[in-house]
Parts: structure tokens; C-alpha cells; sequence
């Protein structure tokens, strides 16, 4: 083994591996509670801490969020925090959120460029560096939407601002929740856009000496066609970037618009096509070392002892760093660290927790449902009663956790993918015991995140930072086997729900009772949006061993899958058919109900299906988003084939049709890998599942035909990302019903 860990490593100047240029919700639902309620008001209120807030005939003395640009670049053609012209009238959008394969980036770059009237051919997208200043704040105003509140019009400056500083004050920069283009999309990048947009406007009038009002905007050039003059934004920017922000710019209704609404190619594609693209795991620094990690098998155990000397005598390897609760490897190559790991023995505490299982955790679920009865139902009327599970399941990103990490002159410098690089670097800075200004993070593309790489995950950071202290001033790149991805997850939940409903002798709907283990944060998810009126949900805490996160579409997948698979129940019960049943309870939901019966017309319901085949339908609201799937199922060889899946979406404003068909298929095959396969499992307080065939996933030749249809209701902008997944399980489950008579409530779905 060699100590040479002190080599000069060689200058390091802004990276060149920077990223390339690419383009819960409280228990109500939004339609019963509309109003700006006096608590919402002094909540917002708070968050306008940063700014004077003074309603005065619709003005807001406030300072405006879009005027922070990078320090040192005035005068370089910023106009907004966001928005970059150069004199060869090229446009340069950045972006406050990260590129992990869903398109976000193209889309709010077409939502600000629209507003700003640029041609997109002279425009490009690039993720905006983990800067305070690009720290996005407008993501709450989704947060704030998916409970029907919105903020008053001579509020918003000051709310946009003080929400600005709050962003910064946490460390935000968060990429999740489906809030991209409803929140920094809607609320920041169109303002941002229009605001520029104004502003080239006033600099055209006054180089052109016209007014204002005979000029027009188009494709990067301000034009005045009365006189055949007009100027390139290029042109214009030196004299508009001097000029003050306008306080209301116009916004452009939805039947303005040219870019928005128009399908597009993703402006990260081709970088990864011809191989360009930069993910964490490509990170190469100069003088860089490799590190491999094992952890503590059993969460909260500790490191007992290890033997260093195997790994030592091996050819590469640089050093064994114990940690408290791991023992990494530091070597020359990832494959020397991988193979000096294996050959240790660390031992390792269980932490009191070493007679854990699954069985055991499911046993505690049901005991804590017990505390909890549903109630005698009444008399009248026929009851159902169901009990329905759902395992812990892995994010299993295709790209496992890594980083990169250097520790040189005082200054600590991140490689990664993140879904935060703010909150990232926050976490970075503690471990090393550094100011936030002396730590760097350089976001990368991310292989997968699907919440894996939100804040509160950032374990492979801590730990590369860590390593890093040893192999200072060398960087370190520290990369998890499958494996141990695989077994030190932050899981989704496991949760159980019981579930009793009440239709009467008409067929009728009369009652809704459920117990579901978890926390009253997911009663919106929990609470279906059908009109009954006894409904009775509670939520009910059961002990929880495992760390858990969001997953992909949170708490809308478990209850998605509870509360459509028990409707369905409920309509057998009742004689129904689930289509028809379904939409009678949807009276008062115009938007549920135009796209149920969108998804049966795309589907046929009603007219017969090969033999052998069956349908089933659910549809579910989650992220201001309703979409409902009808899937056509059967069995082959003993096994459930999902051969057809219809969907029909109502998220308000499409924006990029034909990356919103994309994400709505994505979430299918998503939603269909953890319906039909996944499962974690835990043995001795463990994971036992160690790789993708102990996680299978839905394969090509096992992937279904989508159809995707998007039914424009002129309602608010929802997200894409995530609700695609919560039908897709009780859409199929419900369909098994028909075609086999078994009613299947534990995921993943399994004949028995």
C-alpha cells in the first residue's frame, strides 16, 4: 500500500466537467377550499420577510427577484436573474433546476421564451450553477396551489420576493414534487420572460425614436412596422440591461401563444446521444482517487472493528478510512477499491435491531391498525370491507450514488448529481466544518432521481466529503456498488390501509371509512375525490426500522392504489359497472369526471376485448394533476401481461406535447416495474435485495402500448412528472378482478 495521498494535484480552475448546455399536502382537496383564507394570508405574509409588502392601488413597493444577476456581470447582456442576451442576439436561458431525464429544462426554457418573444433556434438552455441567487423560491407557489390557495395579484412581488430569500436562507434549488413548471415555470420564468421582454421594448422605443405602443416583439428582434425599423435583442441589450425592471409586465393569455403548446425536442439529447452528456459518474479531476464503501448492514448500526490489513496488501489501494457506521476503500481505480473492499470482515453492530423481518413488519402494521377500528357500519345497506399493503420499494436510479470531492487551501469542491445543489451544499459545508461560501458544488445530469437525491438523502455526499478529508488536497471520487444501493436506501414507505364502504339498496355510495398507517400529511392523497359525504380517514403511526423518502409520486402511490382498487369493490358490491359507478360520484368534479370518460372512450369501455383479456380502470389527482388509465389485462404462461394502457391527463397547460406524452409513458412502465415486481425485503434487521433480480423491472418486450390523451379543461398548470404512476397498479388489479375473479390488495400484484 502507498501513503502518496499528498501529491500536488494540479490547478484547479472552474471545471471543465461543468454541466454541458441542456435545455405534502394538507388533508383538503383543492376544489373545497378555494378562498385566501386569513390564516393563508398571514402565512404569506411571513414569507414576504425579505420585502416591504404595501397593497396601494394594486402597486407593491417591494424589491423585484428578477433583478439579481451573477456578481460581476453587469453590463454582459443580463437581463433578469435568468436571462442572458449576447450582440450576436443569441439568448441564454438559465434554469434553477436539474436535468434527471424528464425535460424540465426544455419546458420552462419554452415557457420564458415565449413571454419573451425570442426565436428558440437562437436560444440555449442551461442549468443554472448553485448560486444564491438562483435559488427558486417560486416552487412554493405549487406547493401552495395543490391546497387551492393563491396569492392576491398585489401580492405577488413581494410574496415572489420574500420567498426568494427564504429559498436562500434554506439552501433551495430544488428539483421534485412535479413543481418545475408549475411553480418556477408559471410563476418565474413566464415573468422573467415578459419582464425582459419590456424591457427591449423601452430600449427599442428610445433607439428608434418611436413610442413604445407601435412596437411589436418577434423572434429576437423589436420591430416597428409602420416605419420598416427594427433592432435585434442583441442590438438592444447594452441599452435595456441599464434600464429599471418593469413592476407588472403584460403576460400573454394562452391564445397568444407560438412556442407553447408546439412539440419540441429536448435540448439534452443530443449530448447524450454523441456521448457528451456529464452525470456524476463521469466525473475525471486531475489526480483523482477512487473510492468503494460498505455500510452498516442494519440501520443505526456502528462499525465494531476491522482488520485493514487484506485490503492494505493489495496492489493500488491507498488507505482503508473507517467511518462510524461504513469502511471505505481509497485506491487507485474503482475496481482495485471494490476488490480491497471485498476482501474485508468488518463487523457491525444491528443496533437492537437484528430479529426484524418483513413478516415482523407487517405484524406491527396490523397492530397498529387494531388501536384504531373502523367502527361498526350502519345497518342500512350492504358493507365492504378490504385491507390492502404495499411494500418498501427501492428508487433503484439506473445511475447508483456517487460523488466526487476535493478539499484544498480551505476551499471544498462537489462533483454530483443532486436534485438540490443548494441544500447539497449546506451539508457538504458541515461536514467539513466550512462557511456555505467556501464549498462549490458543480451539479451534474443525474442518472435517475425519482426523490432519491432530494435533501435529508445526501449520504453519498457526506461520505465522499468525508473520504475527501483523508485523500486532501487529492480529490476522491466515491461510488456505491448496486448493492450497496441497493440495501441503503431511503425507501418508500411500507403502509397498510383498511378500508369499509357502505352502498345501498339503490347502488349507491352512503359511506367511506379508512385507517392507513402513516401520517396525516397524506390525507390528500388519501381522500378520493368521489361525492360521498360519511367519509371517516385517519391516519395511524406504525414503527419504522428502514429510512424512507419521497419515491416517485409519494403517497399518491400507495393511495392511489388503495382507494381506486376499493371503489372498484365498492362498485361490484353495488351491481355497477366501475366506469359508470365511478362517474356518478363525480358530479361535482368536471375535471375527474371529462377525463374518466376520456380514458373509457380511448379505451372502448363497454365493447369486448379479445379473449382472455380484461379491463380495468382508476383514476387518481396528485401535483394538480388527473389522470386516469384504463388498462387491458391477461395472463400468459401463469404471469400478468399488461398489453394496452389508455391514458388520459388534465394538466392544465401543455407546454411540450410531445415531452408530456413521454413522461405520462415513463411513469406507466414506472408504475408497472413496482405493481408487478418490486418489493424489499428485510431479513435480520436488513435488505435482503442486492441487484435488479432481486428488483426486477418491466422489460421491452414487457412494456404495454400507451396511448396518451391530454384533455385541456383551461384549469391550472399540474405537474407530469409524477402522476402518471398512482393508476397504473389499480387500474391493473382491478382488471385481474374481472378477468380472474381474485381480488388482489398486496403489491406487487401476485396469482395465487
Amino acid at each position: 500500500m502507498s501513503d502518496d495521498l499528498t501529491t500536488p494535484a494540479a490547478p484547479t480552475t472552474p471545471p471543465a466537467d461543468k454541466p454541458v448546455s441542456q435545455p405534502k399536502a394538507p388533508a383538503v382537496k383543492r376544489s373545497r377550499l378555494r378562498k385566501w383564507t386569513r390564516r393563508a394570508f398571514i402565512g404569506a405574509g411571513a414569507v414576504t420577510g425579505g420585502g416591504l409588502a404595501l397593497g396601494v392601488g394594486g402597486i407593491v413597493f417591494s424589491p423585484n427577484r428578477l433583478k439579481y444577476v451573477p456578481e460581476g456581470t453587469e453590463g454582459e447582456g443580463h437581463l433578469t436573474t435568468w436571462i442572458k442576451i449576447t450582440p450576436d442576439n443569441r439568448t441564454t436561458v438559465l434554469i434553477p433546476h436539474c436535468e434527471m431525464g424528464q425535460g424540465a429544462l426544455t419546458g420552462l426554457g419554452m415557457l420564458l421564451v415565449e413571454e419573451l418573444d425570442a426565436d428558440w433556434s437562437l436560444c440555449t438552455v442551461e442549468q443554472a450553477p448553485a448560486e444564491d441567487i438562483y435559488a427558486n423560491g417560486y416552487v412554493i407557489h405549487a406547493f401552495l396551489g395543490e391546497v387551492g390557495i393563491g396569492v392576491p395579484g398585489f401580492m405577488e412581488r413581494a410574496f415572489d420576493f420574500g420567498s426568494f430569500k427564504m429559498a436562500q436562507f434554506a439552501g433551495l434549488q430544488i428539483t421534485g414534487g412535479s413543481t418545475s413548471t408549475r411553480g418556477t415555470g408559471v410563476f418565474g420564468m413566464r415573468l422573467a420572460g415578459a419582464t425582459a421582454r419590456g424591457m427591449l421594448l423601452e430600449a427599442g422605443a428610445e433607439q428608434l425614436g418611436v413610442p413604445m405602443s407601435e412596437l411589436t416583439a418577434r423572434d429576437s428582434r423589436i420591430i416597428h412596422e409602420a416605419s420598416g425599423q427594427s433592432a435585434t435583442y442583441g442590438e438592444l441589450v447594452g441599452r435595456a440591461s441599464a434600464l429599471d425592471l418593469p413592476s407588472r409586465p403584460r403576460l400573454k393569455e394562452r391564445e397568444e401563444y407560438r412556442l407553447v403548446g408546439t412539440s419540441q425536442d429536448r435540448a439534452d439529447i443530443p449530448g447524450k446521444v454523441v456521448g457528451e452528456a456529464q452525470y456524476g459518474m463521469d466525473v475525471v479531476r486531475p489526480d483523482m482517487l477512487y473510492a468503494a464503501i460498505v455500510r452498516a448492514p442494519v440501520p443505526g448500526g456502528q462499525l465494531e472493528h476491522v482488520d485493514p490489513a487484506p485490503a492494505e496488501a493489495m496492489a493500488g489501494v491507498r488507505r482503508v478510512v473507517q467511518l462510524d457506521d461504513a469502511v471505505a476503500v481509497v485506491a487507485d481505480g474503482y475496481w482495485q477499491a471494490q476488490q480491497a473492499l471485498n476482501a474485508l470482515g468488518p463487523k457491525f453492530t444491528d443496533a437492537g435491531l437484528g430479529d426484524v423481518d418483513t413478516a415482523g413488519i407487517r405484524a406491527r402494521h396490523a397492530a397498529a391498525l387494531d388501536g384504531e377500528p373502523l367502527g361498526e357500519p350502519p345497518a342500512e345497506g350492504r358493507a365492504v370491507t378490504a385491507e390492502y399493503c404495499v411494500p418498501y420499494l427501492s428508487h433503484a436510479t439506473m445511475e447508483p450514488m456517487c460523488a466526487t470531492a476535493r478539499l484544498a487551501d480551505g476551499q471544498l469542491e462537489v462533483w454530483a448529481g443532486t436534485q438540490d445543489p443548494l441544500s447539497t451544499r449546506g451539508v457538504a459545508a458541515g461536514v467539513v466544518n466550512l462557511d456555505k461560501d467556501d464549498v462549490h458544488i458543480y451539479n451534474q445530469q443525474l442518472g435517475g432521481g425519482f426523490g432519491r437525491r432530494l435533501p435529508g438523502t445526501y449520504d453519498y455526499v457526506e461520505q465522499a466529503v468525508e473520504v475527501a478529508k483523508v485523500t486532501a488536497p487529492r480529490p476522491v471520487k466515491l461510488v456505491w456498488s448496486r448493492e450497496e444501493d441497493m440495501r441503503h436506501g431511503y425507501y418508500r414507505p411500507f403502509v397498510m390501509g383498511r378500508f369499509q364502504g357502505v352502498v345501498d339498496d339503490q347502488g349507491h355510495a352512503r359511506r367511506w371509512a379508512s385507517r392507513f398507517t402513516g401520517g396525516m400529511a397524506d390525507a390528500l392523497e388519501a381522500d378520493p375525490p368521489y361525492g360521498i359525504e360519511d367519509k371517516d380517514i385517519q391516519a395511524v403511526t406504525a414503527p419504522v426500522h428502514l429510512r424512507t423518502g419521497s419515491w416517485r409520486s409519494v403517497a399518491a402511490s400507495q393511495h392511489g392504489f388503495f382507494s381506486e382498487s376499493f371503489i372498484d369493490e365498492m362498485a361490484h358490491a353495488a351491481g355497477s359497472d366501475p366506469f359508470e359507478f365511478r362517474r356518478g360520484l363525480l358530479e361535482e368534479e368536471p375535471r375527474h369526471k371529462a377525463v374518466l370518460e376520456r380514458a373509457a372512450e380511448m379505451a372502448r369501455w363497454g365493447t369486448a376485448v379479445p379473449e382472455g383479456r380484461a379491463r380495468g380502470i382508476a383514476i387518481v389527482e396528485s401535483f394538480g394533476s388527473i389522470v386516469a388509465h384504463v388498462a387491458e389485462v391477461g395472463i400468459e404462461n401463469g404471469t400478468i401481461r399488461v398489453y394496452r394502457v389508455d391514458s388520459a391527463v388534465d394538466c392544465g397547460l401543455v407546454v411540450n406535447p410531445q415531452q408530456a406524452e413521454t413522461q405520462i409513458q415513463g411513469g406507466v412502465n414506472f408504475g408497472l416495474s413496482a405493481a408487478l415486481f418490486h418489493e424489499i425485503t428485510v431479513r435480520g434487521g436488513a435488505v435482503e435485495n442486492r441487484n435488479f433480480p432481486d428488483f426486477n423491472m418491466v422489460r421491452l418486450a414487457q412494456a404495454p402500448r400507451v396511448n396518451v390523451s391530454f384533455v385541456d379543461s383551461g384549469g391550472p398548470v399540474g405537474g407530469l412528472g409524477e402522476p402518471g404512476v398512482p393508476p397504473v397498479a389499480p387500474a391493473v388489479a382491478n382488471a385481474l378482478f374481472v378477468l380472474t375473479g381474485q381480488r388482489l390488495r398486496d403489491m406487487p400484484l401476485r396469482l395465487g
